[in-house]
C-alpha cells in the first residue's frame, strides 16, 4: 500500500487488488448501513418507472427518517442535530435525513466504482477528492463505533494492541496473546483507512473541489 500523489490532475494510491478488495467490501457495506441498494448490481431505475412496492419502500424509508438510529454506528453517520430537544431532532430527522442519507451513499458508491476500476492504483479525480474524503470519514466513523472508540484513549489502547500483536505474531497465534484476531483486523483496517485519508487531503490537486 502507497500513499496518495499527485498525478496527472488525480490522487493516486498504490493498492494491490486484495487490498481495494476489501476497503471496497467496507465501503459497501456502510452503504448497505445507510440503506442503499447493493453497489455493482444492476441499474437504478428511475422514478417515473417504480412500482407501487418501490413507492411503499421509499415512503417507510421517509418515516423512519424521523426515528433515531438504533444501531450505534448508523448514528454517528446520522446524529441527532439537537440532542436535548427530542421533538427538534425528529423533526430535523424528517425533513432532512433522506437528503444527506442519500448524499452519503452517493459518495459511497462513487469511492467503491474508483476502488472497483481495474489495475493495483486507487485513482481519484480532482473534483473527487474531497467527496471521497468525506466518504472515508463515513467508513472510519462505523469501523470507530465497530471498534468502542469513544475518546483518545480508546484509540491509544488500540494501538498498543496492534503493536503488541505485530511483534507477538512471530512467535504466537493473538488469541495466546489474549488479544481478538477480529478486533485486530479491525484495528489495521481503521488505522490503513486513516492514514490513506490523511494523505489523500494533504495534496493540493489544481481543480479539486473545495
Amino acid at each position: 500500500m502507497r500513499a496518495f500523489v499527485v498525478r496527472d490532475h488525480e490522487a493516486v494510491a498504490g493498492l494491490d487488488e486484495d487490498e481495494r478488495l476489501v476497503i471496497a467490501r467496507i465501503v459497501a457495506d456502510v452503504g448497505l448501513l445507510l440503506g442503499a441498494e447493493s453497489f455493482g448490481h444492476g441499474e437504478a431505475r428511475t422514478p417515473e418507472r417504480d412500482d407501487l412496492a418501490s413507492v411503499m419502500r421509499f415512503l417507510e424509508r421517509l418515516d423512519d427518517a424521523a426515528v433515531e438510529p438504533d444501531d450505534p454506528a448508523l448514528l454517528r453517520l446520522l446524529p441527532n442535530a439537537a440532542p436535548d430537544d427530542r421533538e427538534v431532532a425528529d423533526e430535523f430527522r424528517r425533513l432532512t435525513h433522506q437528503d444527506i442519507r442519500d448524499g452519503k451513499i452517493d459518495r459511497l458508491r462513487r469511492v467503491w466504482e474508483q476502488l472497483s476500476a481495474p489495475g493495483d492504483e486507487w485513482a481519484v479525480p480532482s473534483d473527487e477528492v474531497m467527496a471521497t474524503a468525506a466518504a472515508l470519514t463515513d467508513v472510519r466513523l462505523v469501523v470507530a463505533s465497530r471498534l468502542g472508540i469513544e475518546s483518545d484513549e480508546d484509540a491509544e489502547a488500540l494501538h498498543r494492541d496492534i503493536a503488541e500483536a505485530s511483534a507477538g505474531l512471530r512467535t504466537a497465534d493473538p488469541e495466546d496473546l489474549g488479544l481478538d484476531p477480529e478486533r485486530l483486523w479491525l484495528g489495521m483496517l481503521y488505522d490503513a483507512l486513516t492514514w490513506l485519508q490523511e494523505s489523500l487531503v494533504s495534496l493540493r490537486i489544481g481543480g479539486s473541489d473545495e
